[in-house]
Parts: structure tokens; C-alpha cells; sequence
């Protein structure tokens, strides 16, 4: 039976850096407001004209390809996720595939919203383990700094997100000492209206009722944060339990976790309840804001490349975002 292994990581964030102290020209907020609440200092925006959200995903899949000592023609499959594509269709997989120059390889948009990358990865690996294909790319990206709300009535929510893409190369391997162990997915969509989006959606008259759909907030993020927070902390560990178990391992077997950069409240709190060293678990949440489907890719290439990912090391990822929906992913690297 083929297992998958990771071969190659990438990451792509824009140029423009903006801090707390940046925000404030919007909103009633401070530096200190934002970092207690968030732990986030800086976040990156992406530049109009400039970069999209296939194009970020398509710099950061080069890097991995690159680092994978393979070629865009060696790709035969991607799975592609976001919530931000920049066409309401088709999906931002195939604008990737387009200026990848990839005609006729099959693409996967999925919208799992922050747990996205991790599911993207299980898609990746089922493929794989059936023998159908051999090499496949995983991205990540998000722009969400062009539809937060940067008034002090949004600030709640805009002040947490930023934009960028993350990517792996996954490739079929026989060898079981350095692969996927296993993935995890689940779902809870009883909560689907504590963090969403309403519009535009299919089933409301989108041409005649646009103006009134924002007016009345439609467009704008809702998001009931004390219930998220509740049920991260409480999925979180139940995902990263379900990964160990399931392979026979503990908490302090654990070389790097890697979380979706939520917020660092959230962080801190499954690491405690995990009883994890601070060193076993990463954040980049500082410098990048919440990049949704882009930050678990995002923050375990900045792991590898500081040389906290290492060959033999025992790898987890752990997702929990809007829907509800969580998943983790264990990896013998």
C-alpha cells in the first residue's frame, strides 16, 4: 500500500505590513487592546492589482514544487483550499492551474474555512494511498483584508484576520517510517450561524437586493465569539487525542504543534490542557494575523525552515474554524 509524504513546503504573504497602531486610523482600538485579546501585532495585506489569491497560492506552490526538486509539469493533482476565491466560480484552483500551466490535471476547490488545509491534506492523502496519483500540490490561501469591516463596529473581527497563501507537495512513498500517520476530520454545522458570512448566497435574490443585503450587514462576518473560543478549546485537544490515539502515541511524544494561528488565547489554552513545553508548540500569529486556510501551511513552513521540523520528528496539525469544523493530521516527517 502507498503512504503520502510531504516533499516540499512553501508560503507566500504580501509586502504590506500593518500594525495594530495602523488600524487605529480606522477604528477606536489600540496596540495593547489588540495584542491582549489576539496576541497579534502586525498583519499583511495584500496589494490590489498587484496579487490575488491564485497568484499568492501560486508563488507559495513554486517554493514548494522548488523545494520539492520537482517541476509544475510533475504535478498531477490539486486540492485547493479558501473561503476567499476571487471568482464566486469558478474556484481560485483553476487560475492556479492556468498561470501553473497545468491543462487537464484535475483540481478540488474546498471551502472548510480555517480548517481547511487539513482537510485539503486528508483529500490529498486518500488519493494517494489509492494509487491514483503520485504527486499531488495542497494550498491554502486567503485574502479577507477587502471584506472585514475596519470601523470600530467591525473591529472585533478585523483586527484578527490577514491574508497570504501556504502550500505543500505530497508524493507516494513506501516508506512507513516518514509519512502521513493519519488524518481526522469532523463537523458540526448546529453552529454554523455563530461564525459566517451571510452573503451573497443562491437562495436570496443577489442582483436586486445587493444594497439592501448591505445595509442590513449581509456581506459582513458574524462571528458569537465566546461560543467559538468555547468549542475551539474543547475540539482542539479532542482532535490532537484522536490523532495520538490513533497511532499509539502521547501528548509529550509531540515534537511540533502545529495549530491554525486562531488566536492566541486559544493557543495557549489547548497547550495547557495538553500539558505541551511552549518549544513544542509554534505561533506566528504576531506577525500574520489569522490567514484562515493559509496559516497551518504558513506557520509549518516557517517551522522548517527555522529547523524545528526535522527528519524523524512526530508532527501534528489541528485545525477548529467556521462551520464547526475541526480535524488534525499526524506526520512521521
Amino acid at each position: 500500500m502507498p503512504y503520502s509524504k510531504i516533499t516540499g513546503l512553501g508560503y507566500y504573504v504580501p509586502e504590506q505590513v500593518v500594525t495594530n497602531d495602523d488600524l487605529t486610523q480606522f477604528m477606536e482600538t489600540s496596540d495593547q487592546w489588540i495584542r491582549e485579546r489576539t496576541g497579534i501585532r502586525e498583519r499583511r495585506y495584500f496589494t490590489y492589482g498587484k496579487e490575488t489569491n491564485s497568484s499568492m497560492a501560486t508563488a507559495a506552490a513554486r517554493q514548494a514544487l522548488e523545494r520539492a526538486g520537482l517541476q509544475p509539469a510533475d504535478v498531477e493533482m490539486i486540492v485547493y483550499a479558501t473561503i476567499t476565491p476571487d471568482y464566486f466560480f469558478p474556484g481560485s484552483a483553476f487560475l492556479m492551474q492556468r498561470e501553473l500551466g497545468l491543462v487537464g490535471i484535475p483540481v478540488v476547490d474546498i471551502r472548510e474555512q480555517c480548517s481547511g488545509f487539513v482537510y485539503a491534506l486528508s483529500i490529498a492523502d486518500q488519493f494517494i494511498k489509492t494509487g491514483m496519483y503520485k504527486t499531488i500540490l495542497v494550498v491554502g490561501a486567503e485574502i479577507q483584508s477587502t471584506w472585514t469591516d475596519k470601523s470600530t463596529k467591525g473591529r472585533n473581527v478585523a483586527v484578527i484576520f490577514g491574508d497570504g497563501a501556504g502550500a505543500a507537495v505530497l508524493q507516494t512513498t513506501e516508506d512507513v517510517s516518514h509519512r502521513i500517520l493519519s488524518t481526522h476530520l469532523h463537523a458540526d454545522g448546529r453552529f454554523a450561524e455563530d461564525l459566517y458570512v451571510k452573503d451573497p448566497g443562491s437562495s436570496r435574490p443577489v442582483r436586486s437586493a445587493t444594497k439592501e443585503m448591505i445595509d442590513e450587514g449581509g456581506f459582513e462576518v458574524v462571528m458569537n465569539g465566546n461560543a467559538v473560543f468555547k468549542h475551539a478549546v474543547v475540539r482542539f485537544a479532542e482532535a490532537i487525542r484522536e490523532a495520538l490515539d490513533a497511532n499509539g502515541y502521547q501528548p509529550e511524544d509531540i515534537s511540533l504543534l502545529v495549530p491554525h494561528q486562531a488566536n492566541i488565547r486559544i493557543s495557549e489554552y489547548v497547550r495547557d490542557q495538553m500539558k505541551l513545553r511552549e518549544d513544542q508548540v509554534i505561533s506566528n500569529i504576531h506577525k500574520y494575523g489569522n490567514t484562515t486556510a493559509a496559516s497551518i501551511p504558513i506557520a509549518l513552513t516557517e517551522a522548517w525552515e527555522e529547523g524545528r521540523v526535522k527528519e524523524g520528528d512526530l508532527i501534528c496539525l489541528a485545525a477548529f474554524g467556521s462551520g464547526f469544523t475541526w480535524a488534525s493530521a499526524l506526520i512521521k516527517w
